[in-house]
């Protein structure tokens, strides 16, 4: 797999970010050369039938859809016609290490916007109807060949009642088949139609896109584990109403006094923020080794084989934090810039000299099967 540097065609990472990035799309034909994938449909659909997978078939029919949700039983696929169906399974890098590796390709943009890889199967003629993502996406093709037709409509109008959000008049303005290695970037709310000219595999990178409610929802769920303020409701110069249902302007000034009296500043943004971007999808479980090295052995094997983190983990840095997992740690800066070098490449390699204090703390996620020794 070819590096960063040149997946981007002619341009350098700069440039895309300056003149391609949330702002128009990019065709890369040879993205990535003589790529065909990371696995076969047969092995796709066995992680759609895996219990702790999202998935998604989605069959058409004339012009009806139908989506039903993994995980699935491998004789659903049986009984499927040799066309006008995809299958489309989520978060492939939590189970695959050629995935993982497939999006340190994308290094370039930063490991918080990051969402995961999601691969989708489809016979000749299937696909997921004419729709626009919120986010970023670039869609590699693996094996087979995909026609993609794009359009940048403002007219975002979606069919009524059905299960897909399919866009009721899509207008293509341009269009391609892609091959495989060939790869298509996509700014958000860009309109896309892809549909398979034969058996093809197509490899989709999003990038988290939250809302501002949702960032407002949850910073406020963040602050309310953190807030304290003392004192009770109290009215001592209590005056008798003349209606009693009304609630009354004193009332109302003093719980205002008490709500300003909630403050957040600067730090609290950065916790809430590295927790809320590390913290692990619910479907999401970690294993724990079943039976653990003790603290020298644990030592001695990064020495000898180096540390890598889980497929699973999400591990980002700032000031002179750690967010592992959804956690916070304080670190001094050594630590910090060890552990920093870890969240980067998500690996260290044998031989690495490192602080007591990241030994420790990569002792306790070791445990927690937040990261194990070995070679990536």
């Amino acid at each position: 797999m070819k590096t960063s540097s040149s997946l981007l065609g002619e341009l350098s990472k700069h440039q895309f970010l300056r003149d391609y990035w949330q702002k128009k799309p990019l065709l890369v034909r040879q993205a990535v050369p003589q790529f065909q994938g990371l696995l076969d449909p047969r092995e796709l659909i066995a992680l759609a039938c895996t219990e702790d997978i999202q998935s998604r078939l989605v069959i058409q029919r004339n012009d009806q859809w139908e989506v039903h949700h993994g995980p699935f039983k491998p004789k659903k696929f049986d009984h499927l016609r040799k066309h006008n169906w995809t299958v489309l399974v989520q978060g492939v890098n939590h189970h695959l290490h050629s995935a993982a590796t497939l999006l340190q390709l994308f290094d370039f943009i930063p490991h918080a916007r990051m969402d995961d890889l999601m691969i989708s199967y489809a016979p000749k003629g299937g696909g997921v109807g004419p729709h626009f993502d919120s986010y970023d996406v670039f869609l590699l093709q693996g094996l087979g060949k995909r026609h993609w037709q794009i359009s940048a409509q403002k007219d975002y109008k979606l069919v009524n009642g059905a299960p897909l959000k399919i866009l009721q008049n899509f207008h293509m303005e341009h269009d391609w088949i892609l091959e495989s290695g060939d790869m298509l970037y996509l700014p958000p709310h860009y309109a896309h139609n892809g549909i398979a000219e034969n058996d093809c595999m197509t490899y989709s990178i999003g990038f988290r896109a939250p809302t501002h409610q949702e960032l407002a929802e949850q910073f406020l769920v963040y602050l309310q584990d953190k807030i304290c303020l003392d004192g009770i409701y109290s009215d001592p110069d209590l005056k008798i109403q003349p209606h009693p249902s009304e609630i009354s302007s004193d009332m109302l000034r003093q719980v205002e006094m008490i709500i300003q009296r909630i403050k957040w500043n600067k730090n609290d943004m950065t916790h809430f923020l590295g927790s809320y971007l590390s913290e692990p999808k619910s479907n999401i479980f970690f294993d724990p080794p079943e039976e653990p090295l003790d603290h020298s052995e644990f030592e001695q094997a990064i020495l000898t084989d180096g540390i890598q983190l889980a497929l699973k983990t999400q591990m980002l840095c700032h000031g002179n934090i750690i967010y592992m997992n959804g956690m916070a740690h304080a670190v001094d800066k050594p630590a910090y810039r060890e552990l920093r070098a870890l969240a980067d490449v998500r690996r260290l390699n044998s031989r690495t000299a490192l602080s007591q204090e990241t030994l420790e703390l990569l002792y306790i996620w070791y445990q927690n099967g937040y990261v194990f020794p070995g070679p990536f």
